[in-house]
């Protein structure tokens, strides 16, 4: 058994929060993982990716073509995974771009999402929504990370482990005080597909 799962997005996001999370899940079900980072320039706005690699697999960076789920929490940094899916794989997208500073100060110009939503279609199965909007609306925009892991529990058919199996994960790593949203924000992720 091989399940591969890329998170990526930019600084400031929660991606490596993310990539515990679902390793965690599946370590509590006693698969073997392995988790890869790469992190961009800048802490906050560069480049972020995680590979969360679950069952027979020995390197911790999921190969080319292998990548079961993509969870695009920023879609042009999602597009950039594109090389790592499989032709069947499913990308679960937040819809809300996160534009880089050099675009604000006019050294580049961010690309229609729609078209870069459109792009990912042509390769693999695509669910999108604003994770963003769900989560400024549960009033606080960091639980958006989780809404998207709620939504991936949701359409994810091979993930060897359950949105109850996430519950557990989030009552051991998340502090109490923020509990209560965090479980709201996988509910509410769950429920937007």
């Amino acid at each position: 058994m091989e399940t591969n799962i890329i998170i990526s997005g930019v600084g400031g996001q929660g991606n490596l929060l993310a990539s515990q999370i679902l390793a965690k899940a599946a370590l509590n079900k006693d698969y073997k993982v392995r988790i890869g980072e790469t992190h961009g320039m800048a802490q906050r706005g560069g480049a972020v990716t995680s590979h969360v690699r679950i069952g027979d697999v020995y390197g911790a960076l999921v190969p080319e073509g292998r990548c079961d789920y993509l969870l695009g929490f920023e879609p042009v940094e999602a597009l950039r995974q594109i090389k790592f899916m499989k032709k069947d794989g499913v990308v679960v997208i937040n819809e809300k771009p996160v534009v880089p500073v050099t675009v604000s100060i006019g050294q580049a110009e961010y690309p229609d999402v729609t078209k870069v939503i459109n792009s990912l279609e042509s390769y693999c199965k695509v669910y999108k929504f604003d994770a963003y909007e769900i989560a400024q609306k549960l009033g606080n925009p960091i639980v958006m990370n989780i809404i998207m892991i709620g939504a991936l529990c949701k359409i994810g058919e091979k993930l060897p482990f359950t949105k109850e199996d996430i519950i557990e994960v989030l009552k051991e790593k998340i502090p109490e005080k923020f509990l209560d949203l965090d479980l709201k924000a996988l509910e509410e992720g769950y429920a937007v597909l």
